[in-house]
């Protein structure tokens, strides 16, 4: 009840205080490229069910039908205003839209696409009785994913033998000792990630 007054709280006036900073971004990705402002990408939630994730649009249209992951940052798919909004995490700020309707949460395991929650076992599908975050354990351990997967031959083979596991594991570990100290504790760690 309190994990979600926060949530409610602060995603509303987090939504007011940065409206400029959104306009802004939003009218930016309009005039570089064609296409919505918004990418809304079809995601795993609490009890296994499916949701619409916001997002910034940092590709070009059609671009992820040439693959989930993003390599690197020259990925050839992504936009210039893309490169910087990933780099400083700001295509992320809409999900505190999800976050104010309810179907995400501050903190909680970054939710995945079907395609890999499928790869989950038995003992990982803890990980779906929980709302998903907009950041946690993960974000911050592989803040550099898309700069490791660029250095493999095969990119999707090791996100699922060797990233995944390691996420995975990093969400249990939150899930066994979730509670609003360590929801603090997690966004400080973050916003100290992306300043330095």
């Amino acid at each position: 009840m309190i994990k979600r007054l926060f949530d409610i709280i602060f995603s509303f006036f987090g939504l007011i205080f940065l409206l400029p900073l959104l306009l802004i971004i939003a009218l930016i990705i309009k005039i570089e490229s064609k296409g919505s402002i918004f990418y809304l990408q079809q995601r795993v939630g609490k009890h296994n069910k499916d949701f619409k994730i916001f997002k910034f649009r940092t590709m070009f249209i059609g671009s992820d039908k040439k693959g989930l992951l993003t390599l690197g940052d020259k990925d050839p798919r992504v936009t210039k205003i893309g490169y910087i909004l990933r780099k400083y995490k700001l295509d992320e700020l809409p999900q505190l839209i999800n976050v104010l309707i309810g179907n995400m949460s501050f903190v909680g395991p970054r939710p995945e696409v079907r395609k890999y929650v499928n790869y989950y076992l038995n003992e990982d599908l803890i990980i779906l009785s929980v709302k998903p975050g907009i950041t946690d354990y993960a974000s911050i351990y592989y803040r550099n994913e898309a700069e490791l997967l660029k250095t493999t031959k095969d990119p999707e083979k090791f996100y699922l033998e060797n990233i995944l596991p390691k996420k995975l594991e990093l969400n249990k570990k939150y899930i066994n000792s979730k509670n609003l100290f360590i929801d603090l504790k997690i966004i400080f760690k973050t916003v100290q990630t992306i300043i330095k």
